[in-house]
């Protein structure tokens, strides 16, 4: 018999709560099949959801509050065509504190609700040449250097203890992705994240070591909450909004570019989006049907 976890026992009352404010959610038709992070003013996605319902993150138990500007804290349920989705409206950090296993609780709430397969979004600044301000980019491999790792401590059983992370971005998500990106007319990147743990933004000699060791990007999130994701079996595609040049490589960095350049592109990121979730729910439905 597998031994209920502290973990498991906040899920699980997480998701009632959700189902407290949205009912229909709990029941088979309604159950999200597609999950979304919504990173760095990049949040606006949600608010367009069919049939929207939100749950603010402080009405969720165990759910940690995001201290970052940009980051609504809402988990919206709703629709995308007829795609029933599951929405994290921001996420939080380690570098504002928070353990890792907080970190990670809201996709992990995602897999509880029923996603198969979740999308996750941020605001990226870029190493690779030719990387402007305001590219998207699909992210095709990671590499952690944030020093820490979400499945440190006792198995959640029956989970593997060493998962495998040589495809940690789903192949056909990823082709869908691309589908998705000609379909809405966008030119998309791809390339290799790299996840630090921040706050400061990097130097110019830093910059130049990511480079090296085959970094195209480099952000302060996503990586820990794909080793989550995958450790539960979930499907997961991510795309990053390439805000800023890294260090060294531009001007002075600032978070409110990272804003007004998120703010500008996102008309042609939430159509990217909306069609990328179209096809992951087909991708999923045609899997489990």
């Amino acid at each position: 018999m597998t031994e209920v976890t502290s973990i498991d026992a906040e899920l699980a009352a997480a998701a009632a709560a959700v189902h407290s404010h949205a009912p229909g959610s709990a029941g088979p038709q309604d159950k999200p099949q597609i999950g979304l992070v919504l990173g760095s003013g990049l949040g606006a996605f949600g608010d367009e959801l069919s049939q929207l319902i939100k749950v603010p993150y402080d009405a969720i138990p165990h759910m940690a509050q995001s201290t970052v500007v940009g980051h609504a804290g809402n988990l919206c349920l709703g629709r995308v065509g007829e795609v029933p989705v599951a929405c994290l409206q921001g996420r939080v950090h380690c570098y504002e504190g928070h353990p890792l296993d907080r970190v990670v609780f809201g996709v992990r709430l995602l897999a509880e609700l029923g996603c198969r397969a979740v999308l996750l979004t941020n605001a990226a600044g870029g190493i690779a040449e030719g990387l402007s301000p305001g590219d998207l980019m699909l992210i095709v491999d990671h590499i952690n250097l944030m020093g820490r790792n979400p499945l440190v401590g006792p198995n959640q059983e029956p989970y593997p203890r060493f998962p495998d992370m040589s495809r940690a971005y789903d192949v056909e998500l990823c082709h869908s992705a691309r589908e998705a990106a000609s379909r809405a007319s966008v030119e998309l990147r791809e390339g290799v994240y790299v996840g630090v743990l921040g706050p400061s933004y990097e130097t110019p000699a830093e910059i130049r070591m990511l480079r090296t060791l085959g970094a195209d990007a480099v952000g302060m999130s996503t990586v820990p909450e794909v080793i989550a994701l995958r450790h539960r079996g979930v499907r997961v595609g991510a795309l990053s909004c390439i805000t800023n040049l890294a260090a060294g490589l531009g001007g002075e960095l600032s978070h409110d570019e990272v804003k007004e350049v998120a703010d500008r592109v996102k008309g042609a990121f939430t159509n990217v989006l909306r069609e990328w979730v179209l096809a992951a729910g087909a991708m999923v439905s045609k899997v489990e049907g």
